[in-house]
């Protein structure tokens, strides 16, 4: 049986919000932090301003959308290259939907919406099926349970 390449990544999360008075109460905090990666510039957390966060900061919800839509375009572009559909340009605005319940809460789907620019018309069908293709091998959609879609347009430049 193929066990695969596992591949290791290590994060670090430092709360930074503490007042003077720490957790003492659900008011009493912010929740910023910062989320280092080694060698990587630093990210400026917090939690959505729903939750009593900045909305300066990205919160966890942004950042899981991030992932989902960088993951699927980077697929993308990999699977493009390789069936010959020359992209110029790339742009998703994606959307997600979060249910809150007694429990918590759950991402209960995300839709991505990219904008592809290629160069030859001929290919929009190609390129539009890919889009299938490249959420199978995203490894981040692969890792939710939660249904993650694709309303893609694709154009051609020039």
């Amino acid at each position: 049986m193929f066990m695969g390449k596992l591949h290791h990544y290590k994060t670090t999360i430092q709360w930074t919000g503490n007042r003077g008075e720490g957790t003492s109460g659900y008011r009493n905090y912010d929740r910023a932090h910062t989320i280092s990666v080694e060698n990587k510039a630093v990210i400026n957390g917090s939690s959505d301003p729903a939750f009593m966060g900045d909305a300066s900061r990205h919160n966890p919800e942004d950042l899981l959308l991030a992932s989902l839509s960088s993951c699927h375009m980077l697929w993308y572009l990999h699977l493009c290259a390789d069936n010959g559909i020359i992209v110029t340009a790339y742009t998703d605005n994606a959307t997600g939907i979060m249910e809150e319940n007694e429990q918590g809460g759950r991402f209960t789907e995300v839709t991505l919406h990219p904008l592809v620019m290629i160069k030859d018309a001929s290919m929009i069908e190609k390129a539009r099926e890919l889009h299938a293709a490249a959420n199978k091998k995203c490894f981040i959609a692969n890792s939710c349970n939660f249904p993650v879609k694709h309303e893609a347009s694709i154009q051609t430049t020039g």
